[in-house]
């Protein structure tokens, strides 16, 4: 859905291949669109997993977040990869790894492999959507290659921007595991019409090594970060064992910048940084992506498991959230580099703020159109703001030679930001709601082994199960579990709050 997700071709030489570079471009919008719709069809249908294989909260943030660490991580070598072995090749590799383990996420028989295979889809993402604007950089000549872009960027978000709706219809009148089915016969046309219509390209500029240490340290810093946030959830970050983890995973990070700065050929060239624009537009990048997608994934457990939406009720829900990015980018795109860009990257975030604080007042019942359609709408309005004007800032901030690099990095914040909240505010999330649980079950006195019993459930937050209980105790024990958690959901839309806002002060950055 983000446009910083979406980033400008990769400047490079147009095919002198007679075929019809269109072909190109429909491999690359439908062999990238498999991959954005699979980084938000996958939302709405969580709480549906939950009850379908008995998985915890952490586990099914481990479904989102095995996905998304392997793809943020591995991003930019892809790119580089395709520049060196071909990027057809390279691309059309992408999408079979995709397709395989889409087959094995539908046909997972329970949570572990279905994460297990949600981490390989990752990593085929990260070949196949560099791949995809790369196939388009060589197949369109300069003049042309503009508008082949743009088309492609219209795509992805229209494809990105239909993931809730789509997921949440098909949880609602089939089963969650078509959401990973349908991927393989895309890919086989893809991979066909790949082989097939479009020409096989390389970069001979392209650095004989590639940065491999960096994209190692990188996965393994980021990796043990979430797993011990995710692994901390439940009883907090204060741990021996959390604290370990926290502390091994931040020196590879350390390390990994020590890599780039040293290595001939880094994957995120340090010196960009420099520039005040592109170092403050990437931090803006970090603060509002991670509150967006640490809210976003939260939301859908609210309104299926604590206000009673079907998961197609809930994908619609978010509906004016997806129109208003939709249609508002490119008129905010336009717009700003006439009145300022600092204008919309300092109000859009300050608006998205707004909405998160919208998004917190709902307590339990009433009309969608007086609880969560106006903070949805006021979200859609922020983020469209913003996207655009972001994108261009990014690209701005640099010369041309560095477009690509400029844009792939910015894509890799923009990931890795929702990487570490969906891990960080779901710790949050759950000390809040143990807090408040504590206290709302105090009156009900239970005996130790209902306690015992009723402690295995608190790992799913709203969509607890309470038919081992007594009669009497499934009501009381549901209210207290309805009261905790949309508590905590108040407390996690404060803190995005102060994320997005924390976005629109890094717009004062942008020159």
């Amino acid at each position: 859905m983000n446009e910083a997700a979406v980033p400008p071709a990769i400047p490079g030489p147009a095919s002198s291949s007679a075929r019809d570079p269109r072909w190109a471009l429909l491999v690359a919008i439908l062999g990238s669109g498999m991959a954005f719709l699979d980084s938000t069809v996958v939302n709405v249908a969580l709480p549906v997993m939950q009850r379908s294989l008995g998985a915890t909260v952490g586990q099914l943030q481990w479904v989102v977040e095995a996905y998304a660490l392997l793809l943020a991580s591995l991003v930019l070598v892809g790119g580089a990869l395709g520049d060196r072995l071909g990027r057809r090749a390279v691309f059309s590799t992408g999408v079979v790894m995709f397709a395989v383990a889409s087959a094995a996420c539908g046909a997972a028989p329970g949570i572990g492999l279905l994460i297990a295979a949600r981490a390989v889809q990752g990593a085929g993402a990260a070949l196949l959507v560099p791949g995809s604007l790369a196939l388009i950089s060589a197949a369109f000549p300069q003049a042309k290659r503009g508008g082949a872009i743009g088309t492609w960027s219209a795509w992805s978000a229209i494809t990105a921007a239909a993931g809730p709706v789509a997921g949440g219809w098909v949880a609602s009148h089939a089963s969650w595991r078509w959401l990973f089915f349908f991927n393989v016969p895309v890919a086989a046309l893809v991979v066909v019409l790949a082989a097939r219509r479009v020409t096989e390209t390389r970069d001979p500029d392209a650095p004989a090594r590639l940065d491999l240490a960096g994209a190692a340290l990188a996965t393994i810093g980021l990796g043990l970060l979430v797993y011990a946030l995710i692994d901390a959830g439940p009883t907090g970050v204060s741990s021996p064992r959390a604290l370990a983890l926290l502390g091994l995973g931040a020196a590879a990070l350390v390390a990994f910048v020590v890599v780039e700065a040293r290595v001939t050929s880094p994957m995120v060239p340090l010196a960009l940084f420099r520039s005040r624009t592109f170092a403050g537009t990437n931090l803006l990048t970090l603060l509002l992506y991670a509150a967006l997608g640490g809210a976003l994934f939260f939301v859908p457990f609210n309104l299926i498991q604590v206000q009673g939406y079907s998961p197609a009720a809930a994908g619609a829900a978010l509906l004016p959230f997806v129109l208003f990015v939709s249609t508002m980018s490119r008129w905010a795109g336009a717009l700003a580099p006439k009145v300022g860009r600092r204008l919309f990257l300092c109000g859009g975030p300050l608006i998205v703020a707004v909405a998160f604080v919208l998004l917190a007042r709902p307590a339990v019942g009433g009309s969608y159109w007086s609880t969560f359609f106006p903070g949805i709408l006021t979200l859609g309005l922020g983020m469209g703001f913003t996207v655009a004007p972001l994108t261009a800032a990014v690209m701005g901030a640099v010369d041309a030679r560095h477009a690509g690099v400029a844009s792939g990095i910015n894509n890799a914040v923009a990931r890795t930001a929702g990487l570490l909240a969906v891990a960080a505010l779901g710790v949050l999330l759950l000390f809040r709601f143990n807090q408040v649980l504590d206290g709302a079950l105090a009156p009900l006195s239970l005996d130790p082994a209902s306690a015992h019993a009723l402690d295995a459930q608190r790992v799913r937050l709203g969509g607890a199960d309470f038919s081992a209980f007594a009669p009497a105790l499934r009501a009381p024990l549901h209210a207290a579990f309805v009261t905790a958690y949309v508590a905590a959901f108040r407390t996690l839309m404060f803190a995005s709050a102060v994320l997005a806002g924390l976005a629109g002060a890094a717009g004062l950055l942008v020159v």
